[in-house]
């Protein structure tokens, strides 16, 4: 297997994915928030559209006044879409709404990802050590700043999404030994 990048193929490329990264900005810290917020924001970008699509295919097909429906489809019998501008007046307005939404929630989970990765690695270089702290502390702010970018929020819901943030962290830190 050759090194060269001329050379390589498409299956080596995927083999060496997880050994090379993206970015080298000359400090581990860097590399790795910029890393993490650009996976993260090319997930977001999937799935908001993804999401959009679901919404688009139940409303084509009439589904959208069913009792089975989740909560953002139908709520009290009203249609609501997560992304409320899609249903412009031209195609035009529909797609530069989905790509204004799409691309706003991109930056939500990149900034998700990267200010997570970022503390826990700038944590476990502080400490010495990666423990349930660790994670609890990179939760519970990572949760505070994924709070602060929605649109309606309130003191209630930051002081929410840091402990949201923080147990699941916490979890998922714990849980890693075991599974």
């Amino acid at each position: 297997m050759s090194h060269n990048l001329e050379t390589r193929s498409f299956v080596d490329e995927i083999r060496h994915f997880d050994k090379s990264s993206f970015f080298d900005f000359g400090h581990p810290l860097l590399n790795r928030i910029a890393e993490s917020f650009v996976k993260a924001a090319g997930i977001g970008a999937i799935q908001a559209v993804s999401r959009e699509a679901y919404f688009t295919a139940i409303e084509g097909a009439g589904l959208e006044s069913s009792g089975g429906l989740p909560a953002e489809i139908s709520v009290d019998g009203k249609k609501r879409h997560r992304f409320p501008d899609l249903g412009g007046e031209t195609n035009r307005k529909s797609l530069e709404a989905l790509v204004r939404n799409t691309g706003k929630e991109s930056l939500q989970w990149g900034l998700a990802a990267g200010v997570y990765s970022g503390l826990t690695y700038g944590l476990r270089e502080s400490r010495g050590v990666h423990d349930w702290k660790n994670s609890a502390v990179a939760g519970a702010i990572t949760g505070v700043a994924l709070a602060l970018t929605a649109d309606d929020r309130s003191h209630e819901q930051i002081v929410q999404c840091a402990i949201t943030g923080a147990a699941i962290s916490t979890a998922a830190n714990l849980l890693s030994g075991i599974f």
